[in-house]
């Protein structure tokens, strides 16, 4: 048994990753952030910037070319300056595709959220009403209010708001049909709260999101309208200028004097195509489950750093050993240590138990060994992982698929979130079959079958063709198992199998995984935060705190006299039967002990 002396504690990151970090790193965002803000810089500076008058005529001066003096960009055909009308027609364009936006968003949202929200006949009526709107095609529809409305920029605004009602109320409506009867809603219902308080404390904050990134994706479509309004002459009216009516006039000098309208032209492309990227950066900052500082779709291998040191094999005779892994996860231009120095092995037929508190880096080893970090953030920086003389992290992708299952496998710690919704279980434990075995389908289904018996399914045939949410938590345990044993692996990484049972489940899931260890000889990796279950499974037992091994050796010498002060005080912390009150003063002491020990 050998015991390691007490480190420091990993460094922390600075503090959490702010959205507008988040912003910068996706690269296409932020060119388009910077774009949107030069456009808009200049269009606020318009009316000090020494421009000519948008609207004097000059016809002598009539289709000058760009660069001409005193024109950058030329004249169109009445002479009048093409830079002055344009940064004063972008003005135009963008207040009202943005107020457009605006409207269109405030009243769309609210019918999704009160649609979503009361449910039955009130959201029946609304959705019938959006179904009308929705039926027409938008742009007809907008042509048709504005030529009942008559010509005119506001007409036109009011008609782009009109027809993009229904994308909100659409959108927001289905998210909020899933917050309506959570558990969160009903607790502030019960807490005395009225329906309006609610939605605006409740319902409203989580649909904000889907409102924000609505509008970031449909502000450039609306602008698109509005400009398709003005270049058919139902938009801005002369001699007031935006974007569709500059377009609209240049057309007929397209090929004596393309500048007049590919300049208006390439001001709309440039707003739009800025809004677009902005909006995918601005939904991926709402996205929580981006916090990382990640903004690209994770790999699908695990990243190796090129310049890891592989440290040789030492533990002879194991059937997996893992020497000095470092795995750390990015955080901005960071990188955080989540396991550090890890040294393990595993013979055939043993169990090793890994043992320690929940975020202590436990199941990061594990998924390490599978090379199943997502990447990004996670990469694995130093160490070695060996299937027998084979170092898993230098193998290329086809090859560690092929061990995965195979060779190794793994049970993940919630099955309900492993398993396939939409899939029948026992189609799962085929597909675990086909994937390292040419079988026929009727003999792969057999022996599907054959492996829900061997884990304990009672009626294995007719529970091959339920659901997941249709078996209970022991018995999807039980499948998840089976999928691991489908290919006779010399390994099994077990990932606290047992934590979400109750106590006689928990006893039959370590029962069926003790027979099949006996009986098929495997090696077994378990991961749990419970020294009562390492003191009646496990041969040897690893303590992990903080991403580091602190203390390892046979379960028994290591119960009877460990040496480390955190592994006292998890054995503390399993209470013994008689002990009474005096199990709390006993853990208290141990841990005020342990911690002065620590600290010296």
């Amino acid at each position: 048994m050998s015991a390691l002396a007490a480190s420091p504690a990993p460094r922390r990151g600075s503090g959490r990753i702010t959205s507008w970090h988040l912003l910068l790193n996706n690269r296409l965002a932020t060119g388009g952030l910077v774009l949107l803000g030069l456009i808009l810089l200049l269009i606020v500076l318009v009316p000090i910037l020494p421009l000519p008058d948008p609207d004097a005529t000059a016809p002598v001066n009539r289709l000058q070319p760009v660069l001409t003096a005193g024109h950058l960009l030329g004249t169109d055909q009445l002479g009048r300056d093409i830079l002055s009308r344009l940064l004063w027609g972008t003005r135009v364009s963008i207040a009202v595709g943005f107020a457009a936006t605006l409207i269109a968003a405030g009243i769309g949202s609210a019918i999704g959220i009160i649609a979503g929200y009361a449910g039955g006949r009130t959201d029946n009526a609304m959705m019938r009403g959006i179904d009308m709107l929705m039926a027409f095609p938008y742009i007809l529809l907008a042509l048709a209010i504005v030529a009942a409305l008559g010509p005119g920029l506001m007409n036109a605004l009011y008609a782009i708001a009109l027809v993009n009602i229904p994308f909100f109320a659409r959108n927001v409506r289905g998210v909020t049909l899933g917050y309506a009867h959570s558990e969160f809603v009903d607790a502030a219902r019960l807490s005395g709260k009225g329906h309006l308080s609610v939605i605006l404390t409740e319902v409203l904050p989580n649909v904000m999101p889907v409102i924000v990134i609505t509008m970031s994706t449909t502000a450039g479509w609306m602008i698109l309208e509005t400009a398709g309004l003005s270049f058919l002459g139902l938009g801005a009216q002369p001699p007031q200028a935006d974007l569709g009516s500059m377009l609209g006039e240049g057309r007929a000098q397209l090929f004596t004097a393309p500048h007049v309208s590919v300049v208006p032209g390439a001001m709309i492309f440039l707003i739009v195509i800025s809004l677009n990227v902005l909006g995918d950066g601005i939904r991926d900052v709402l996205d929580p489950r981006l916090r990382s500082g990640a903004l690209a779709r994770p790999a699908p291998v695990t990243e190796v750093a090129p310049d890891r040191t592989a440290p040789a094999n030492t533990a002879e005779g194991a059937c997996l050993a893992i020497e000095k892994l470092e795995t750390g996860f990015r955080r901005g231009k960071e990188i955080i240590p989540a396991v550090r120095d890890v040294s393990l092995h595993v013979k055939p037929g043993e169990c090793l138990g890994l043992i320690g508190e929940s975020g202590s880096g436990k199941s990061v080893t594990a998924l390490s060994v599978m090379g199943l970090v997502a990447s990004p953030p996670g990469v694995i920086r130093n160490g070695a992982v060996y299937l027998g003389n084979d170092d898993v992290l230098s193998m290329p992708e086809t090859r560690l698929i092929a061990k995965r299952g195979s060779r190794l496998a793994y049970v993940f710690q919630d099955p309900l979130t492993t398993l396939h919704p939409m899939y029948p279980v026992g189609r799962q434990v085929e597909e675990a079959i086909a994937a390292h075995q040419q079988v026929r389908a009727a003999e792969r289904r057999e022996k599907a079958v054959a492996l829900l018996e061997k884990v304990g399914i009672p009626d294995a045939r007719e529970r091959s063709v339920h659901y997941p949410h249709q078996l209970s938590g022991g018995q999807r345990q039980r499948v998840g198992i089976a999928m691991a044993l489908a290919n006779d692996p010399e390994i099994i990484i077990a990932d606290e199998p047992t934590t979400a049972l109750d106590v006689t489940v928990q006893a039959r899931i370590l029962e069926l995984l003790r027979d099949l260890q006996r009986e098929q000889g495997m090696a077994l990796l378990f991961i749990t935060h419970d020294f009562g279950i390492v003191s009646e499974f496990c041969d040897r037992v690893a303590v992990m705190k903080d991403g580091e091994i602190v203390e390892t050796g046979k379960t028994r010498e290591v119960l009877a006299n460990p040496q480390h002060p955190y592994t006292k005080r998890l054995i503390a912390c399993v209470p013994e039967l008689g002990t009474g009150e005096r199990f709390l003063d006993r853990v208290a002491g141990l841990f005020a002990g342990g911690k002065a020990e620590v600290a010296q």
